[in-house]
Parts: structure tokens; C-alpha cells; sequence
């Protein structure tokens, strides 16, 4: 099992410390000495008022931030939590994660999803009701133009010819893609395009918020692994290859006097054994002490012990 981190950065307003340039290093540097694997960022670059104030959070550029974390690291990796694909044009996106992944010497993963909130696309001019059609096409334009000389591509949102991106990314065939969401057709877009499957913990509540399906219990996460395997089968995708992430949902928070550390690794070898690979594990973000005390515990009570 590997574990993951996002920059604690979950609130409006923000604490001022953790998102300092020598906040983000200490986070990052101090992660991947206590031994976790993944490092990333969300994804909101025009969140609504109304959003903020109803709990949502403020956010970096993910690629930017990411830049710095490499540069201040030397082995972990580099996982947007995650890129919503629809925003933006899936060339830049393709030369962003092309240099991230050749500066830092291969350690970057491309963490993708479709989106949900409608005013932060209307803020930058997509079209809400087409972003399913645009994720599928960009995931297209990108592994093509990674991989491809002189590549042309024929679809209705991105045609283009002749087009020759370089540097590429120094990972083989290209950085790994990873594709957020609870629905059967993201577990599609998995088996067709993706090296990873991203999904997360939603009761009824979020999952109606978010647009995505509910997956409140093991049984439930189960389930799609189960689907996502036959779906793979039948795309001729090697299932061993593909990564499962997810959020560990016994035990407590980690960050917390009462977290249960047994309860969450018996969690763990449950969560192993149904083909999850990653674990997300949550920071505070009251402060940036906290949150590097949180991670110190953590090393401590699970990734030492495991």
C-alpha cells in the first residue's frame, strides 16, 4: 500500500502559513521523509462565492505548486488531487504535465476528473453540458501528442495536424493518467484511457452534490472494483497494472487524540485485498504545525508499523 497526501489546504479563508512557499516545502519535504508516497493539489481556479462560503476551498494552480514541491524533493510523487480536464486545453495540459514530469525525473501522474461545479465552468467559458465529451477527447489529444511525432487528431473540440510536442515526458509510454469518480463511465474512461481509477468516499448527500455515484461502505467500493476489472477485461486492458486509490474510512482522522491506529491498518489489509493501492490520508489545516505533527503520527503508527 502507498499513501498520498493533499496540501492541506481545505477551507475558505486559509491559514496564511500553510500555503507560503516555505509551508508547501515543509510539507512536502517532511511527507516524504516520514515515507508517503504522493504529494498533490486541488483544482478550482474560479471557484463561486457561494461555493467558498458552504465549505468548499480555496486553491493553487496545481501544476505551478506542484513545480515547487519538485523541486524541493527527490522521490515523491507528484499527484494532482485532481486536474479537472474540461478547463483548459488539453495540448497545454499535455505540455504542463511533459515538463513537470521531465523536471523532476519522471514523477509525475496525471490525476484527472470531469467537474461539477457549473459556475466555475460558466467563469471559464466551457460548457458544462458538454464536459463529458471534452474529458474524453482531451485524455485522447494528450496520450496521443506524449507519445507521437507529426500527430494529427480528428475530434470536434481539438482538431489539429502535424502537431510535434517536445520535450516529452521522460516516463515510458508516458506519465501515468489517473480518472477521478464513482460511475460506471468513469470506470469506462478507465479501461479505455487511464492507469489508475480515482475514486471517493460519497454518501447520498455529496454523491448528489458532486454529480457522481454513492460509495459510503466497503461493499459499495467493492463493487466498482469488481465492475472496473470485468471492464478492463473487456477493453484488453491488463487489470494487475491499473491503480485503485482511495480513502482509508476506519479508524479516524489521523489528526485526531482518538485515531484508532489498528482499526485503520485491519482497514488497510481489507482495502488491499479488494485491489486498492493508494490511500489519500487527510491534514489538518488549522495550522501548519498540526499538520506536520499529523504527519510525524502517522509515520509513526501506520507507515512504520506496515
Amino acid at each position: 500500500m502507498r499513501f498520498t497526501i493533499t496540501h492541506p489546504m481545505h477551507s475558505h479563508p486559509y491559514n496564511p502559513e500553510l500555503l507560503s512557499g516555505s509551508g508547501i516545502a515543509a510539507v512536502a519535504t517532511v511527507a516524504e521523509a516520514a515515507g508517503f508516497d504522493g504529494f498533490g493539489f486541488t483544482d478550482h481556479p474560479a471557484p463561486s462565492q457561494p461555493w467558498l462560503e458552504a465549505g468548499g476551498h480555496d486553491a493553487f494552480d496545481p501544476f505551478v505548486a506542484l513545480g515547487f514541491a519538485a523541486a524541493r524533493t527527490s522521490t515523491l510523487r507528484l499527484i494532482p488531487n485532481i486536474v479537472v480536464l474540461p478547463y483548459r486545453n488539453p495540448f497545454v495540459v499535455a505540455k504542463s504535465g511533459a515538463t513537470l514530469d521531465l523536471l523532476s525525473g519522471g514523477r509525475f501522474t496525471l490525476a484527472v476528473g470531469v467537474g461539477y461545479l457549473k459556475r466555475e465552468f460558466s467563469a471559464l467559458g466551457v460548457d458544462y453540458d458538454e464536459r463529458a465529451e471534452l474529458f474524453e477527447e482531451a485524455l485522447a489529444v494528450i496520450r496521443a501528442v506524449w507519445t507521437t511525432d507529426d500527430m494529427s487528431f480528428d475530434g470536434r473540440h481539438f482538431p489539429a495536424r502535424g502537431i510535434t510536442a517536445h520535450p516529452r515526458p521522460v516516463s515510458s509510454p508516458h506519465p501515468p493518467i489517473w480518472i477521478g469518480g464513482n460511475t460506471g463511465s468513469a470506470r469506462q474512461r478507465v479501461a479505455l484511457y487511464g492507469d489508475g481509477w480515482c475514486p471517493f468516499p460519497a454518501p447520498p448527500g455529496l454523491a448528489r452534490t458532486a454529480g457522481t455515484a454513492t460509495i459510503d461502505s466497503l461493499d459499495l467500493l467493492a463493487d466498482g472494483v469488481e465492475d472496473l476489472r470485468r471492464r478492463c477485461d473487456a477493453a484488453g486492458k491488463d487489470w494487475s497494472a491499473v491503480d485503485v486509490t482511495f480513502t482509508n474510512m476506519e479508524g479516524g482522522s489521523p489528526a485526531s487524540d482518538d485515531f484508532d491506529a489498528d482499526a485503520y491498518l485491519a482497514s488497510v489489509e481489507k482495502l488491499a485485498g479488494l485491489g486498492v493501492t493508494w490511500l489519500q490520508v487527510g491534514l489538518p489545516g488549522d495550522s501548519l504545525a498540526h499538520a506536520l505533527e499529523t504527519i510525524d503520527r502517522f509515520r509513526t503508527l501506520v507507515i512504520d508499523v506496515i
